[in-house]
């Protein structure tokens, strides 16, 4: 008999305990949200500026778009070497660009 009531305590424990802790997780879960909705709305207002980019930044993109021209230009016309990349290309590409600016 008192096996029987013990059991009946463990498994009534059993089903309240995760139920319990469900709704107390659940409620945590909301205020995190809320609390990080709050924050992305504050980040909203105050955005930050973008920072110029600098000399080197602007003309090191402009190679590479004169060289992405370039690779496409000789893709098309079938002049690039077999096993070339476009990463090799490109290195090979921004050297040469590089030595004319200089």
């Amino acid at each position: 008999m008192l096996r029987l009531v013990c059991s009946a305590l463990v498994a009534g424990a059993l089903i309240v305990i995760p139920a319990a802790m469900s709704s107390h997780f659940s409620n945590q879960a909301l205020a995190e949200a809320t609390e990080k909705a709050e924050k992305a709305e504050k980040g909203k207002v105050a955005k930050k500026k973008k920072r110029e980019l600098t000399a080197g930044q602007k003309s090191a993109r402009e190679r590479q778009r004169q060289c992405g021209r370039e690779w496409r230009e000789a893709k098309k016309a079938g002049q690039i070497e077999k096993g070339m990349t476009w990463p090799k290309y490109w290195s090979a590409c921004n050297t040469r660009l590089k030595g004319k600016a200089a």
